[in-house]
């Protein structure tokens, strides 16, 4: 049946009284021209699934720390090499001297080196001893690729490789080119996956939500539309920069998650505005103006913490930045454009209450409970946030290369067959090149095996040109332990007169570890005061900012707890699929630092929004507070329910580097919109008073002048006696110590 105040029409809409302000303009703007509006976001989404799989095509499996020495000594080398990659295969399973086996290989091995496109070709009968296992029972084939081949060349290689399998062997297929395939086809299939599976769960909570599924789907359809403006928006970087394989899973979850939890917001105004009588025109203007504005400052603070990753030098911090921000323009577009043209299409199927909500439910006595022992609600918060987060002091980084893939990847298993059985093919710990001739490298190998501590040896030094060498460096324990990061800061430290560039995992972990140091507190400050600065604007106060900085670090330190405690320690490792490789991939805590903080703004952004709006309708301290937690409460707990959904279902995807991403986001988002948003915030605005509004005088002038308050000008809705919440007997006037100390004009 259809709702009573679903009886709105342009005329109706012609009587109400315009509201003022650029965002409830475009609200009426994209109302009015809805298909043209429509028009666009489907031509978007069209040419984001057209190129959706070339995005992936045109990524870069692992792009290194940025202008590091470890990344420069990598480039010297590969700007000599002529080979574009190695393609390696295992022959297992009979013994090496088998005839048939050995018949096998080598007649596979001169036609693969008659293939075009490769480069040179080595078998264990041909190259040594080198090429065969420690037990005899195995063998390599290693095919260099030149420089320039082309992937049906290399699928060429690869079918030869494969079909040597005389005398009971089998072979298994790997090396640097198969893995880096590998590992953009997971990349893919585990983003698909994760859509596929967070879609449908997400449509199912949100018709639980608004009791329909008119006004579930809309959030849906905007998150489509986004992850289309996603993709485009990342095929146009990966023209400009090198887009490491991995960023490209977590900028679509992130575009997946904001899409969805900002038309969410505009959908519940909507029907609270027409729950309180509003047209539908009248009440997508509204919605535009008050959650539209939510939405636009809320992306604003996450594109600010995103931003933060350019300080950085690495290409993967800058392309997650570039392609994070543009993600969350494009959820914000979505929402402000998109979700109001749909609303014009469909509004009147959408489920609006048949009165306002009531101001008194579970998040209002919530919040009365809070603000009746706010000391100890806040000293225990601290208490759980602290202990949650204390793991992270004993992480430990890595890269863990062919481990982020499952284990039944062929790339992954040849990699570790190569490790356990050919130990003198695997990768050193640690690479030094040297810029001398052969003579000259190989005194300064035997000089480092001799005098430096740590170092069991050198295994090999390997000629590059007639001016370059490479030195294999073995270390004692844990490539890339303790002992092996001590002998990288050695080997710099004294490079015996020599011009030498220190590299492999070891020095790669060493140098993004060293940005971070370095270039983490100038990226760390940018955020804080970025943040600061918006929420200045937004509430006028300059405690309030300091409060929600301290409370979302916290916030994250449990995140990034519960991401060591479960990948580098193996909680849980079985139940979610993955083997624990001894520590976090190195740049996955700064990235989990970027999102995270971004995502609890926005939550901070939603509750104070609506606080705000309540105090400056007149109602006190407390009072704002309850009402603010329970207008917002439930759509924050939505919200961050439906996202937690979204980042788990990326989790259940096989890549490493996606499930701790994914892990980390669910827990820092669970943790926000519950322990933090719904007891700390409530308890510690109790605290403070009415000092949670204090600025200075000269503040307080500049942000009457420049402050955002676009949400105190809406007009009443014509023909609607809503009245307005009243305040609590006894709870706004109760004298407060540090309230007492503002009326004293405490701050001036």
């Amino acid at each position: 049946m259809r709702h009573p105040l679903a009886v709105a029409d342009e005329p109706a809409a012609a009587a109400s009284v315009q509201v003022d302000g650029r965002l409830a303009a475009l609200g009426r703007f994209c109302h009015r021209r809805r298909g043209w509006v429509l028009g666009f976001w489907v031509l978007v989404l069209a040419l984001g699934v057209l190129i959706g799989g070339r995005v992936f095509e045109g990524s870069v499996a692992g792009t290194g720390a940025g202008g590091s020495e470890s990344a420069r000594g990598d480039a010297l080398v590969a700007a000599i090499d002529s080979a574009k990659g190695t393609v390696t295969a295992v022959v297992d399973g009979a013994p090496v001297t088998d005839p048939a086996v050995r018949d096998a290989v080598t007649a596979a091995t001169d036609r693969i080196g008659r293939l075009p496109g490769v480069a040179s070709v080595a078998d264990t009968y041909r190259a040594g001893p080198a090429l065969t296992a420690t037990d005899g029972r195995a063998s390599l084939v290693s095919v260099r690729m030149a420089d320039g081949s082309t992937d049906a060349q290399l699928a060429a290689v690869t079918k030869q490789l494969q079909s040597i399998k005389a005398g009971g062997a089998h072979t298994t297929v790997g090396g640097d080119l198969l893995l880096q395939r590998e590992v953009k086809d997971q990349t893919a299939s585990d983003t698909r996956f994760g859509e596929l599976v967070t879609l449908p769960l997400t449509l199912i909570v949100m018709v639980l939500v608004f009791g329909g599924l008119a006004a579930a789907g809309l959030p849906v359809i905007g998150a489509v539309a986004s992850v289309g403006g996603a993709l485009l928006a990342m095929f146009g970087f990966s023209k400009m920069m090198d887009i490491d394989t991995s960023v490209l899973p977590i900028a679509t979850v992130l575009g997946l998650g904001l899409s969805i939890d900002y038309a969410l917001l505009m959908v519940n105004r909507f029907r609270e505005e027409r729950g309180c009588g509003a047209t539908i025109p009248c009440a997508v203007e509204r919605t535009a103006a008050t959650a539209g504005r939510t939405v636009a400052f809320s992306g604003l603070t996450v594109a600010v913490a995103l931003a933060g990753l350019f300080v950085f030098t690495s290409p993967v911090f800058r392309a997650v930045a570039a392609a994070g921000v543009s993600v969350v323009v494009i959820a914000v577009a979505a929402a402000l454009t998109l979700v109001p043209a749909l609303l014009g299409f469909v509004g009147h199927r959408v489920k609006a209450p048949v009165a306002p909500a009531l101001d008194d439910g579970f998040f209002a006595r919530t919040a009365r409970r809070v603000q009746r022992r706010p000391v100890p609600v806040v000293l225990g918060c601290i208490a759980l946030l602290l202990a949650a987060g204390a793991p992270f002091l004993g992480s430990q980084w890595r890269s863990s290369g062919a481990a982020v893939l499952p284990t039944s990847s062929a790339g992954r298993q040849v990699t570790e067959v190569i490790g356990q059985r050919f130990p003198q093919q695997a990768p050193a710990p640690v690479t030094v090149v040297v810029e001398a001739d052969r003579n000259t490298a190989q005194a300064y190998a035997e000089d480092v095996a001799a005098k430096l501590p740590g170092v069991s040896g050198i295994r090999a030094v390997v000629p590059v040109t007639d001016r370059v060498s490479t030195v294999e460096v073995l270390v004692h324990g844990d490539p890339q332990g303790a002992e092996a990061k001590r002998v990288v800061g050695e080997l710099r430290a004294d490079r015996g007169g020599l011009t030498t560039y220190v590299t492999g995992d070891a020095a790669s972990v060493v140098d993004f570890q060293h940005e971070i140091a370095t270039r983490g507190p100038w990226a760390l400050g940018l955020v804080a005061a970025g943040t600061l600065v918006l929420l200045f604007l937004m509430t006028g106060s300059v405690v309030m900012p300091v409060k929600a900085l301290l409370m979302n670090v916290l916030s994250l330190g449990a995140s990034l707890g519960a991401l060591t405690l479960v990948f580098q320690h193996g909680y849980f490792s079985g139940l979610l699929g993955f083997s624990p490789t001894g520590g976090l991939e190195t740049f996955i805590p700064v990235l989990v630092f970027a999102f995270a903080f971004g995502l609890s703004m926005d939550y901070e952004v939603f509750l104070l929004a609506r606080i705000k709006e309540l105090r400056d309708q007149g109602h006190g301290c407390s009072r704002s507070v309850e009402l603010g937690l329970q207008r917002s409460g439930r759509i924050i707990t939505s919200a961050a329910l439906l996202m937690v959904i979204v980042f788990a279902g990326f989790a259940a995807g096989r890549m490493l580097m996606v499930k701790e991403m994914g892990i980390a986001l669910a827990v820092a988002v669970a943790v926000d919109a519950t322990l933090v948003r719904c007891l700390l915030v409530p308890a510690a605005m109790t605290l403070f008073g009415e000092l949670n509004w204090w600025a200075p005088g000269p503040l307080r002038r500049l942000h009457r002048r420049i402050g955002l308050k676009e949400h105190v000008v809406l007009p009443p809705i014509p023909g609607a006696s809503v009245p307005a919440p009243a305040a609590r007997a006894g709870r706004d006037v109760e004298r407060h110590p540090l309230r007492e100390a503002e009326r004293a004009g405490v701050g001036g």
